[in-house]
């Protein structure tokens, strides 16, 4: 079970992946109940008999009255109760106990999460969970959406799916995340799946409207089709007129992030016919008297993205145009609003009568300035999430303040992600929001300047943070008021923050910003770095002293082989490491490899770039396959045999 033990502690995260120890290859088991309990009566029944005929207590050894099969009953017993355990940790947990608890766990499992494509196979998957109805697979790591990883990279649904439907033909949910998804994945899925009923593409690339209008056209129970921020080929294919007449069983479309018209008089007459329509997010080629037909159409929407939030050119011309504050005052259930693109700002009283009622806002499409949002945002009372552009400024942050006092979730966005740009928010807005939102949980937040006073009050007026993530755009800037480094304000997050697991640092950090990590941040998990640090010991603080440490990202940091090497013990706990345009050379990662066979450790190149001694980035992960097979030209998987 040792081996079990150690891929228990390597899933320990919020999005972990299961205890994949797939020792137990192949599952056969008889599973009958009736057999033990017959066994149970006709003991009680013999011996009733006995007691009756003779006055002499019949003398039986036990042995010959216990189950044959102690292990199935056990097993059997177990599954009756692991089937009410839904957290992925408590199963984890229960799988280790012993064989037994393994294999009835394996067989009550309908929900899977890989965190990672690579850490295991299909095959192994299959050969233990033989009733999977819901699939979550990761692929590329988060880093890649800054294009700091070749597209060509990998991370293949395509043996995923293959396997997947053969083993799997009742299979209900597939959640996608940083994929590599063809058309012809998703023919596969749609062809082999007769009852599939929900997919969710995250930042996935690859296929296009023709495999929508599979998907669309097969399969006829779909619910859900969540399309979020995944690139979409337009193929010139009218998709949304794929799905079948008749009513639909449809309670989410989002495809806002599909980049293409689309025949909206089929949208229409498809939204018509969704009575259990819940969720809808559309794209920018929907405006808003498009928007408000739908809403006719669908009041009882509780989630809606408004597309282009601007009137068709019909409109602009002078037709008159149809109410849309009344429209949006019909959709009493509303309460999460997003969209907004391309927007016209004097449209914005449309949504004044929903205010009242929203838990979720997101203006991250929209540029707005801060009068703009004070009439919206002060009827926000009960808003919890908040997504905006930093055009609102601090003043605009300040209302946010005084108002959203329920608020658990901020990300603020820059308009213009440049390091030389003027910053229209600083640590006045961040302040405001400390002071105001005390049960905040979780921020995003760019700015160009803070200011470590404001990053402290922060950690003493929102202790329950669990997610800190500040941006400081310009590399290496310190406290633009002190000029003094940042470390203070990221140690007091660590410090008075006792439940933060995921922390992004940036600004002038020295060591002494990683040691504070290092000794207090014991529930950190996944932990972000660029431009910061001193020296090798900044990296050794952290690998040394948190141990729940899942996932480590790092950039343009002054970290060489030596930080490396004093992970070493905790790597294989670890979900993956990334560092690049970092100090390491070929020779430190490769010691790595020798030191450590069962780790992946990847070198990648740009696609054009000549192999060097300096590695330009390095991706470490656990595995239980071994290196891969689909590692394009510019990625060298070093070996422990050199």
């Amino acid at each position: 079970m040792r081996q079990d033990l150690v891929v228990q502690q390597m899933s320990e995260d919020d999005d972990r992946s299961p205890p994949l120890d797939l020792r137990c290859t192949s599952i056969n088991k008889t599973r009958n109940c009736s057999g033990s309990i017959s066994a149970a009566g006709s003991s009680t029944s013999a011996s009733s008999s006995s007691s009756s005929s003779s006055s002499t207590p019949l003398s039986i050894p036990v042995t010959e009255y216990q189950s044959p099969y102690p292990d199935q009953v056990l097993e059997n017993v177990l599954e009756n109760v692991l089937c009410f355990l839904t957290c992925r940790r408590d199963r984890n947990a229960a799988s280790l106990v012993c064989k037994s608890w393994c294999r009835a766990e394996a067989l009550t499992r309908s929900e899977l999460f890989i965190g990672n494509c690579y850490a295991v196979s299909p095959g192994r998957v299959i050969g233990r969970f033989s009733r999977v109805r819901a699939l979550v697979l990761k692929g590329k790591p988060r880093f890649a959406d800054f294009n700091l990883m070749p597209p060509t990279w990998g991370a293949h649904f395509t043996p995923w799916v293959s396997s997947m439907t053969k083993a799997y033909p009742w299979l209900e949910k597939v959640c996608l995340k940083r994929m590599s998804v063809t058309d012809e994945d998703l023919a596969l899925l749609a062809e082999s799946l007769w009852g599939f009923k929900e997919l969710m593409l995250v930042c996935c690339e690859g296929f296009g409207t023709s495999g929508l209008a599979f998907i669309a056209s097969k399969c006829r129970q779909l619910r859900v089709l969540d399309l979020m921020e995944s690139e979409v080929q337009d193929d010139d294919v009218d998709w949304i007129s794929c799905f079948p007449e008749g009513e639909s069983c449809l309670e989410s479309l989002i495809f806002d992030c599909v980049e293409g018209p689309i025949n909206f008089e089929a949208l229409e007459k498809l939204v018509a016919r969704s009575p259990s329509l819940r969720k809808l997010k559309l794209n920018r080629y929907v405006s808003i008297g498009d928007l408000y037909r739908l809403m006719v159409r669908a009041p009882q929407l509780t989630h809606l993205g408004t597309g282009a939030f601007s009137p068709s050119e019909v409109v602009a011309q002078g037709d008159a145009e149809p109410d849309y504050e009344s429209a949006f005052a019909a959709c009493r259930s509303l309460v999460c609003l997003s969209g907004f693109r391309e927007i016209t700002p004097e449209y914005l009283i449309a949504i004044y009568p929903v205010c009242a009622n929203l838990t979720s806002l997101n203006f991250s499409y929209a540029n707005i300035t801060a009068e703009q949002l004070k009439p919206i945002i002060s009827n926000c009372v009960k808003l919890q999430i908040f997504w905006v552009l930093d055009s609102i400024c601090d003043e605009g942050l300040q209302a946010v303040a005084m108002t959203c006092k329920e608020l658990r979730e901020l990300r603020v966005f820059p308009v213009e992600a440049q390091e030389d740009a003027e910053g229209p928010v600083s640590e006045v807005g961040l302040q405001a929001i400390a002071e105001g939102c005390r049960k905040l949980q979780s921020i995003l937040y760019f700015c160009q300047w803070m200011t470590n006073a404001a990053v402290v009050a922060m950690s003493e007026n929102c202790p329950d943070l669990e997610v800190f993530r500040l941006c400081i755009m310009g590399r290496h800037r310190p406290d633009h008021v002190t000029g003094e480094p940042m470390d203070e304000g990221f140690g007091a997050i660590v410090r008075n923050c006792k439940k933060l697991t995921r922390l992004a640092t940036s600004g002038l950090l020295t060591d002494r910003a990683f040691s504070y990590i290092g000794k207090y941040g014991k529930l950190v998990r996944t932990l972000s770095v660029a431009f910061a640090g001193d020296s090798d010991m900044g990296l050794q603080y952290v690998l040394q002293g948190c141990p729940m440490l899942q996932k480590l990202e790092i950039r343009d940091s002054p970290f060489g082989d030596a930080a490396l090497h004093s992970g070493l013990h905790h790597y294989y706990n670890m979900r993956f490491l990334w560092m690049s345009s970092c100090r390491l050379t070929r020779q430190g990662c490769q010691q790595v490899a020798q030191a450590r066979p069962n780790l992946v450790v990847e070198v990648i190149r740009s696609e054009n770039q000549e192999e060097a001694d300096d590695v330009g980035t390095l991706y470490m992960y656990r595995s239980l396959e071994g290196p891969r097979d689909d590692a394009p030209n510019f990625v060298t998987i070093l070996r422990a045999d050199g």
